[in-house]
């Protein structure tokens, strides 16, 4: 179960708690430093280190990220499954809080890391995770303005939703992480995945908790080709997860549903009007991959 956490979060530090802020990196020198600048910003939350793991830039972004003090650690040989990078930096992590934030993940304030271990240190005996509200990038295009708005926000429209949950900026215990490790098989939706399995365990399940005020600039204006390859990974993985086989007249009308949102939402804003054509070819893209990704299993 996801649910919004609502209290005023100015929780003191806990005496003897600390932090380790795990950031994965590939190839973001344009915001790795404006995103490290923000995590050294921080105000009001445990001590704590940032560890950067740096998978195999071609640009400037580890050279940007040292200028900063962080710890360097190398991603586990072998080719690249996100569960097994993230069990091993959980495992190098010297906090008794892990917090995972995207190199692309800005924070939007100094209190970005109190709100968003608030929850945690008011009660350190109950196995929670949190995630943050993720906030498009100015310049994103209105559609992904609207998914945003429904997926954060106020948490109102996710609320309604089977599940949600994201990693990009996100903390929970590290003795949870040990207990539970990532699912080092799929390729996408890895967050999803354990979230949903941690959530629903029979003995002390995991509350999900949904930070509004913990705020982060992060978003992505993919391609078709970039969309139709990540919808169909994600399909794929909700369908080890959640055992989703969907019609496919149920995905081609929720393509429509969504296309008149878009529609909706556009309207009234100027700005987005040249994406007016162009949304129904990106809905159709993201729920014919969902579908394809579901028909072929794991990803």
């Amino acid at each position: 179960m996801v649910w919004t956490d609502p209290t005023d979060n100015r929780v003191p530090a806990a005496a003897g708690v600390t932090a380790s802020i795990l950031v994965r990196a590939r190839n973001d020198e344009a915001l790795v430093g404006r995103t490290l600048e923000g995590l050294f910003a921080q105000e009001g939350a445990p001590p704590f280190e940032v560890v950067v793991c740096d998978d195999a830039s071609t640009d400037r972004t580890r050279e940007v990220a040292s200028r900063f003090p962080v710890r360097f650690a190398e991603p586990p040989p072998g080719a690249y499954m996100p569960g097994r990078t993230l069990n091993a930096l959980v495992r190098d992590a010297r906090g008794d809080i892990v917090v995972f934030n995207n190199s692309d993940a800005v924070p939007a304030g100094r209190d970005w890391l109190r709100e968003l271990l608030a929850p945690l240190l008011a009660a350190p005996d109950r196995p929670r995770a949190c995630f943050a509200n993720q906030r498009p990038r100015a310049d994103a295009l209105e559609t992904v303005r609207r998914d945003h708005a429904r997926a954060f926000g106020d948490g109102k429209v996710q609320a309604t939703w089977r599940f949600f949950f994201s990693l990009a900026s996100s903390a929970t215990w590290k003795r949870l992480l040990l207990e539970a490790p990532f699912d080092e098989t799929i390729r996408y939706s890895e967050d999803v995945e354990w979230a949903w399995r941690n959530s629903r365990r029979e003995h002390a399940p995991v509350e999900i908790v949904y930070c509004p005020r913990a705020r982060v600039e992060h978003s992505h204006d993919y391609t078709l080709r970039e969309m139709a390859r990540r919808f169909r990974g994600e399909g794929a993985s909700d369908r080890i997860i959640f055992g989703d086989r969907p019609a496919l007249a149920r995905e081609l009308a929720g393509a429509a549903r969504e296309t008149l949102r878009d529609w909706a939402w556009l309207a009234p804003r100027p700005r987005g009007w040249p994406e007016i054509p162009c949304a129904p070819v990106r809905r159709l893209v993201q729920r014919l991959s969902h579908w394809r990704g579901t028909r072929e299993g794991t990803p």
